[in-house]
Parts: structure tokens; sequence; C-alpha cells
């Protein structure tokens, strides 16, 4: 999966490298769309390429070039002042991104200031920050379908209170490097627990097998991440300096549930601030299946928010859905039972299946089409 490509044919330019290579290659911006690209040391390009229809999304630039291109008949939003996150930004967040500062403590990242400034904007009522929330957010969802645009993606679901070292937490690792080996594209919504051990698995796939043995012995050192996120987070980033080149994966966390940090083992994070938009993005993107580990609320309402649009096939022919551990989803929160009776003599009956153990998962996944 890669980290960026051109997008020339969908005239978005998000990095600068795109920027010079279109003016390069095309010889004009017109009708283009560049996000938060910094044009500062572009002005003698933009001063002589013609901009018309052009849309610049907070990309500073120097006045004159600013002036021209208005005169083009171009729109040019400016960069937005003294925001802890961007609302125009082409790119997905990297872990290295939100977790800039952690070594002063998690309270300094970005991803903790972004999430102080959702709470007082949401305290305030302010009309002008849910606009930015909002620009932010169908920012993320549109670099989330370039990166995912050709991609087989598998969903991994399951609660946040699975802690590290446990043999659950382990397991959840092992799911997530198979499914990775198996050349699909892992995504979870990004937090810690069962998130963070898939997206774990699917980083440790380019390794031999002990890797992900030694890692999980590094990160049970700092099971939770409570109290400290800090040392939590520290205990990730040590395991990704140990090896450097993990495979990749998709996290879609949300500031929403902003006491819960990203997992640093996702490699491309669509971070949102609206979790209705951020649950059913991902599990919509969920083209190959998803697979739920054993969760509480927040698990079975994404097992319900999946399968109503494969009653009424409202996405197209149902996807696999696979549950994990029969005890769990029978006796504890017997949720089978009611997806089985709404599966019934439906298309999506032979898509839903039920397994005592997470190694099972993946052979279902495969039985039922992911």
């Amino acid at each position: 999966m890669p980290a960026h490509a051109a997008h020339h044919d969908d005239r978005e330019i998000e990095t600068l490298d795109d920027f010079d290579a279109t003016v390069s290659a095309r010889g004009t911006l017109a009708g283009f769309r560049v996000q938060a690209v910094d044009l500062t040391d572009r002005t003698r390009q933009l001063l002589a390429t013609d901009t018309t229809g052009a849309v610049f999304l907070g990309c500073p630039m120097r006045e004159d070039a600013a002036a021209k291109v208005r005169a083009d008949g171009a729109m040019v939003f400016p960069p937005v002042p003294n925001l802890p996150f961007n609302p125009y930004r082409g790119l997905l967040y990297s872990p290295d991104e939100l977790f800039a500062g952690l070594a002063k403590g998690y309270e300094e990242t970005p991803d903790a200031r972004a999430y102080a400034w959702f709470q007082q904007t949401k305290a305030d009522g302010d009309i002008f920050a849910s606009m930015l929330r909002s620009i932010h957010d169908d920012a993320v969802s549109d670099a989330l379908d370039e990166l995912l645009r050709g991609t087989r993606v598998v969903g991994v679901m399951g609660g946040h209170a699975m802690a590290r070292g446990t043999e659950e937490y382990a397991g959840a690792a092992r799911l997530g490097r198979e499914l990775t080996r198996s050349g699909l594209t892992v995504a979870t919504g990004g937090g810690p627990g069962a998130m963070e051990a898939a997206n774990l698995g699917a980083y440790a796939a380019p390794y031999d097998d002990g890797m992900l043995t030694e890692a999980l012995q590094l990160l049970a050192k700092a099971p939770r991440f409570t109290p400290s996120i800090t040392d939590w987070a520290a205990a990730a980033f040590d395991v990704r300096a140990r090896w450097p080149k993990g495979g990749s994966s998709v996290g879609i966390p949300t500031w929403f549930y902003g006491h819960e940090p990203p997992n640093p083992f996702a490699s491309h994070i669509a971070k949102y601030f609206a979790n209705a938009t951020r649950e059913d993005g991902l599990l919509a993107r969920s083209n190959a299946g998803v697979v739920f580990l054993p969760g509480a609320a927040g698990t079975v309402q994404e097992i319900f928010d999946n399968a109503t649009p494969n009653y009424y096939e409202s996405r197209g022919e149902p996807t696999p859905m696979v549950l994990v551990d029969r005890a769990h989803w029978t006796e504890r929160l017997p949720t089978w039972p009611l997806l089985t009776a709404l599966a019934r003599e439906r298309s999506m009956e032979s898509r839903i299946a039920l397994v005592d153990r997470i190694e099972e998962a993946p052979a279902a996944l495969k039985r039922l089409g992911g």
C-alpha cells in the first residue's frame, strides 16, 4: 500500500513534489485543487502559470502570488492561524506526526492539543469551529479513499480494554499478521487494546515470527494507556525504533473518544472529529469483510452498523462478518442469535460465521469470500 501517489488525473495536488510535477508536465494549474502545500517559495511559478478556476486550500503563499491567482479567478482559502491541526490536509496522519513532542509528555503532542481544542470549541458551540471540523473530516475521508483505492481491506474490531501482555492481545496481533501476510490491508478503529494488537500484527508481518514475540514482551511493560499515555506510547515507539520497517495498516480513530489515544502501529491514521463519520467510513471501506473480536457496547454497535447495509444490500453484495469467541457472542453478549435471525433466508446468511478461537478467523473469512 503506497504512502502516497500523485493524483493528477483527479486534479488534486497534495505535496510540493506533486505541484512541481504538475506545473512541469501540464504547464497549467487551471481547475486544479491544491491542498495544504506551502507555496511561499513557488511565487515565480504561480505568477507564470494559469490558475483559472483553481482552488488553493490552506496554502501559504506570498501576497503578490495570492493577488495574481485571485485575479485569474482562483479561490484562495488561507491557512487558519492558531489551530492545532490543518483542516485542509491532503494526506492522512502518521504516528510520528500525531505524537510529535512525546518526550515532553503526551499532553504536548498535536494529538492531545487537537483533543483539547475540540473539547473547548464543542463547549463554546462555535459555528466556525464546527465548520473547520467538518472540512477536516471531509479532507481525511478524501485522503483515505485515495490511499485505499484498489486495495482489499479487512476490518478488525474489538474492545479497547484488551491489555498488552495477555494471550488475547497476542492472538489479535497474530491475526493482524496473518491477514497482512495474505495480502489484505488491515484496518482498525485505531485505538488501544484489540485495535492496537491487530495493527501491531500488520506492522510485524515483514519480519520473522520471533520479532512479534519479542515486541509483545517489550510492550507488556506498559500494559494499558492508563495511568500514563506517555509511557504506553513510548513503549510502542521503542518497538518501532528497534524494528523500523514495519508493514502497512490503517487506523481510524476519533477525537470524540479523545481520552483514548491512537495507537502508533497503524502506518496511516485517519483521525476524525465526528465519530459517526468515522464508524461508518471504517465499515464501508472494509470490502473484504470484518472480524469482530470480543468487545462491549462499541463492538456490538459496530456489528449491527455492519449488518444493516448487508441486510439491505445498500452497498451491494454483503461482505463477510466473522465473530470470534462463541461464549462471548452467544452468552455474555448474545449478539449472534439476533444476527442469524436477521440473516435468515437473505444473501447475508452465507456471509456470516461464528468461530471459537481467533486462529480460526482467517480461514472463516476466506471461506465466506473475504
